[in-house]
């Protein structure tokens, strides 16, 4: 099955359950930041429409709470998302490289850890 679409807010509900592991709605929102936390309501909804995706399931109900746990690795989800948008750019990764160097995003040590990645990958 292929991963689905996850939207900003979607990632930072999964960011959420990858750094709680299962947990309740309730927990999941209020470990959103309090300045912009939104309403439980907002969550639920949000929750159980990951859980339609596919990319979250209830694992245990407590009392009338269900925990949720995230259906979907952290990499799955960052892989398809820039895979989504090296696709606005017909594929082609200089844009999205040009742009990291152009406002320093791209540090020597990441440029070091990705000649070690490479050099990795030509030696298997």
């Amino acid at each position: 099955m292929a991963h689905p679409r996850i939207s900003g807010f979607e990632l930072q509900l999964l960011e959420k359950l990858w750094d709680l592991g299962p947990c309740s709605i309730r927990e999941i929102q209020e470990g959103l930041p309090e300045k912009e936390r939104p309403a439980y309501t907002t969550v639920q909804t949000m929750i159980y429409r990951l859980e339609e995706k596919g990319a979250v399931r209830r694992v245990k109900k407590i009392g009338n709470a269900h925990l949720f746990q995230a259906a979907l690795t952290r990499k799955s989800v960052y892989r398809r998302a820039i895979d989504d948008l090296l696709n606005l750019f017909g594929g082609s990764t200089a844009p999205v490289m040009s742009h990291l160097i152009e406002t320093g995003k791209l540090t020597l040590a990441d440029i070091k850890a990705l000649e070690k990645t490479i050099a990795e990958r030509e030696g298997s």
